[in-house]
């Protein structure tokens, strides 16, 4: 029998793992360990673990077990995944519903499920497609994992290279990805399954790109520190493109930022020769990866697509006047340079303070949000021009869909009257909330139910019963009250007035 790191290590790993082992044991008693179905033997001899295996033999053998036990989860977690998906159908078809609905049967699952995994519902939908297609579409591809013959990385690559794959060719395709896959780690056959996808798909490559062209999307994933990606899904041409336009541009102003320099030098010392007596130049240090992303930023905010149907004409309107929005919440103090505490972008994140005073200065309409010092929640709302005040409210209220678990920002979602308006339900901010599309359609077609508790807090129930409560979204930033300055003679300082105008 193979020793047992010849199952677990990859063929370009195994000569030099097992040259070190041989090197460190000159007795010819070599250690075998017993984990469960896992077992190792070498040349001759036996001992069990932790009698006298070294520590790093040790390791890996629990290494090895733990890799045993995960790959048995993942494997469960799969076909119980795939049932969820199949009860679903199956309740969709026994009811007589098709297309929205049954998705609705699907959506409502997945998030019953999410709310035990606490995960949200679009990721759980997710994997429950993904489970689908494998277990159903790959039945191959799924055995050669459940034998250990390819790892869970190769059969998402053989998943997402094969998509679009007509059934009729998908299992050649499979099996040929199953012998690719066998040879290399998941990060190395992309390529090739991709090449062999090609190959075996009976339409062309020109059809197939319209078809992909099709999906073009843009989307935001939000970070840390302030900082987030946006992911353009664009045809190569365009994004090779949109990638040259803006290093050139880049290229430019590296290009006017040396020839400033030499023109500064040039000019002697003392006044500068553009700016004057006493004027200090600048330096422009930002690298070309900076100055790509903040063209970009330009570009996008500021410019005018030839898309618009008014561009190049005297028409009003335009895409070119469209302007991005971002709901920002910032503290008076902040504003006022008092304190650098960062502002919140809602739905998306907090941002620097620096940022906040900029965005600040070029806005003409205010909104003074007050918030309850104990329990963070806003009470009150009021502007300095007149508005709806009732959904500025529940906009700084809810912050975002109030789903459990779902992050979409309150200015995307729709606001919706927990007790249906048609059933008696009044317009009032105790009976309202933002959902997104998404819930909101479910809310109106399975069978979740929500009620209010009181103070904006939600209760969901799940078709099983299970219930979930949604409390207030806290601000990440708000106004505190803070303690009055004494007085010379100890007493506490003068309280503004109830009504007073904000600090800025």
């Amino acid at each position: 029998m193979a020793p047992w790191w010849d199952h677990w290590f990859l063929p370009t790993w195994r000569r030099s793992l097992t040259f070190v082992i041989e090197q460190r044991f000159d007795s010819d008693v070599v250690p075998r360990c017993h984990n469960g179905n896992m077992a190792a033997n070498y040349r001759s001899g036996e001992v069990r673990c932790g009698d006298s295996a070294p520590p790093q033999v040790l390791a890996f053998a629990r290494y090895a077990e733990a890799l045993d036990l995960s790959h048995a989860a993942d494997v469960a977690r799969m076909r119980a995944l795939a049932d969820l998906g199949r009860s679903a159908l199956r309740e969709a078809r026994r009811d007589g519903v098709r297309g929205l609905a049954s998705d609705m049967e699907l959506r409502s699952v997945a998030a019953e499920a999410a709310g035990m995994a606490r995960l949200t519902d679009r990721r759980l939908q997710g994997e429950i497609d993904h489970a689908m297609t494998v277990i159903d579409d790959y039945p191959a591809v799924f055995a050669a994992w459940v034998e250990r013959r390819i790892e869970r990385g190769h059969v998402d690559v053989v998943v997402k290279a094969g998509a679009g794959l007509p059934d009729e060719v998908r299992g050649e395709f499979a099996e040929a990805a199953i012998g690719v896959c066998e040879r290399d780690v998941p990060s190395r056959v992309r390529g090739a399954l991709e090449v062999l996808a090609a190959r075996v798909h009976p339409r062309s490559f020109t059809e197939r790109h319209t078809a992909a062209a099709a999906e073009r999307c843009v989307r935001v994933f939000h970070g840390t520190d302030g900082m987030s990606n946006l992911v353009a899904n664009l045809p190569t041409v365009i994004a090779a493109g949109m990638l040259d336009r803006l290093t050139q541009m880049g290229q430019s102003v590296k290009d006017a930022r040396a020839e400033g320099a030499d023109a500064a030098g040039a000019g002697g010392s003392g006044a500068d020769a553009a700016g004057g007596a006493g004027s200090e130049v600048v330096p422009d240090a930002r690298t070309m990866d900076q100055l790509r992303a903040d063209i970009l930023g330009d570009l996008v905010l500021s410019g005018a697509p030839v898309v618009d149907p008014t561009y190049g004409t005297d028409r009003a309107g335009g895409l070119g006047a469209i302007r991005a929005r971002v709901q920002v919440a910032v503290t008076a103090q902040t504003l006022t340079g008092d304190d650098e505490h960062p502002a919140e972008a809602v739905g998306a994140g907090l941002i620097d303070a620096d940022t906040a005073r900029q965005l600040a200065a070029q806005v003409s309409e205010w909104d003074r949000l007050f918030i309850d010092p104990v329990t963070r929640t806003p009470v009150e709302i009021d502007t300095y021009r007149p508005t709806v005040a009732m959904k500025k409210l529940l906009t700084a209220r809810d912050q975002h869909c109030r789903f459990p678990g779902c992050r979409r920002a309150a200015i995307r979602c729709e606001l919706d009257h927990t007790i249906d308006y048609a059933l008696g339900g009044h317009t009032h901010i105790y009976n309202l909330a933002h959902l997104c599309q998404r819930h909101h359609s479910m809310k109106q077609f399975t069978r979740w139910d929500v009620r209010q508790i009181g103070g904006g807090v939600l209760e969901w129930t799940s078709p099983l019963g299970w219930v979930y409560r949604e409390d207030v979204p806290t601000p990440a930033v708000c106004f505190t009250a803070n303690a009055a300055d004494p007085t010379p003679d100890g007493r506490p300082g003068d309280t503004p007035p109830a009504g007073s105008p904000p600090p800025f």
